[in-house]
């Protein structure tokens, strides 16, 4: 388990930031035991994101402006769904892996309509992008068989939904179809505090009656 303690050192280091950026550290040859117990040894550890993809693990601690726009996008997802009355469960950074597949990862935010069963798969998974890695985030989430995929990278959305051929860029959710997905960006980046931001994202909704 040779790479376990150099792993572990690196995701200590990365909490010592001075918190405005994304640290990013990625490890070649990491074989799935060796990516199972590094899960373990870091248990609940805030702060700290993994992605394995064929033996390359990327370890990702998100900076303050990563957390805060995850979050609020979280708040506006969450707040429609209770407008609408949808069932929404939310799972957070829930670690998804298959051993088949040699893949797993843990997004920013993910959701289902329901609940997830142990072991499940997530309906729809969120990434931040504050910082490219080496991994191509949409072939784990293929891999992994996630239907749709948000990536917010720069303030703009891309929806990408799995189809036969792996995904496709979508101008709308199929998970939460009747999202206006440029009112929700528009809310995404106003300026204010987030509880205020997301009474406001509230009226607008229910101006424009039950969405």
């Amino acid at each position: 388990m040779a790479a376990a303690a150099p792993l572990l050192a690196l995701s200590a280091g990365a909490a010592v930031a001075d918190g405005s950026e994304d640290q990013l550290f990625v490890v070649h040859d990491v074989s799935w035991e060796e990516y199972e117990a590094i899960l373990a040894a870091l248990g609940d550890r805030a702060g700290v994101r993994v992605t394995y993809c064929e033996g390359v693990l990327e370890l990702m601690s998100p900076g303050g402006p990563h957390e805060g726009r995850k979050t609020i996008l979280a708040r506006l997802i969450e707040a429609y769904a209770e407008e609408a009355e949808l069932p929404l469960s939310g799972y957070g950074s829930m670690t998804v892996r298959k051993r088949l597949a040699q893949r797993g990862a843990e997004p920013d935010e993910c959701y289902v309509l329901g609940t997830v069963e142990d072991g499940g798969i997530p309906e729809l998974a969120i990434e931040i992008i504050e910082k490219s890695g080496t991994i191509d985030k949409l072939s784990v989430y293929a891999g992994l068989g996630v239907p749709e995929v948000w990536f917010l990278r720069k303030g703009k959305l891309s929806i990408h939904l799995l189809g036969p051929d792996g995904y496709a860029e979508g101008k709308r959710s199929q998970f939460l179809p009747g999202l206006d997905l440029a009112a929700l960006t528009e809310f995404m980046v106003r300026k204010g505090d987030q509880t205020t931001v997301v009474r406001a994202w509230r009226a607008m909704l229910r101006e424009r009656g039950r969405p």
